[in-house]
């Protein structure tokens, strides 16, 4: 695999996107970049805090901000926030800069995952007034197009561990080149 090409996990809530990379990151020996930490850093506040003061949209301005940042890495693990392909433009970003692998999972194993770990169920706020699990469901019905379209290849995380995902993350990269290769990309 190019070490200069990015390894991006897109997915939503949940899915494992930074448990993910991290260990992926360790085992290839890259740096890696969370653009949910990015938007944290750049505001100096949660992503809680900016949704209650600057709502929805002004959390995706910064997100995109944080997408062209971690965009330009290279040989990077990248985790993009979950909502961060409803831009076309993080999508174009994304993909330009390497190979982007898609986490899946159920709605109810990503809605206990992110109830299970409650930092990560405290730094996310509600995006819609359903109630937790019909609002996963909800999300995850409206994105997953939009993840199938930006995907290189896909991963199913259900009942793995990180350590078996980040192994898989790495065959799909690898079959991925293989078949730019092949189409002279």
């Amino acid at each position: 695999m190019g070490p200069e090409r990015n390894i991006v996990l897109i997915g939503p809530r949940g899915s494992g996107k930074t448990s993910v990379g991290r260990v992926l990151a360790e085992r290839l020996g890259r740096a890696f970049a969370d653009t949910d930490d990015l938007v944290r850093e750049a505001a100096g506040k949660t992503v809680e805090a900016i949704f209650a003061e600057e709502g929805e949209a002004g959390f995706r301005r910064l997100e995109a901000v944080a997408v062209a940042r971690a965009a330009a890495l290279r040989g990077a693990v990248i985790a993009a926030g979950g909502g961060a392909v409803e831009d076309p433009e993080n999508v174009r970003r994304l993909r330009a800069s390497g190979v982007v692998v898609r986490l899946t999972a159920r709605p109810i194993v990503l809605y206990a995952r992110v109830t299970a770990d409650p930092a990560s169920g405290a730094s996310r706020p509600p995006l819609t007034g359903l109630d937790p699990l019909q609002e996963m469901e909800a999300i995850v019905l409206r994105r997953e197009p939009l993840y199938r379209e930006a995907a290189h290849a896909a991963v199913d995380t259900g009942r793995k561990t990180p350590g078996q995902v980040a192994e898989e993350v790495e065959r799909a990269v690898g079959d991925a080149l293989e078949r730019w290769t092949g189409e002279g990309a």
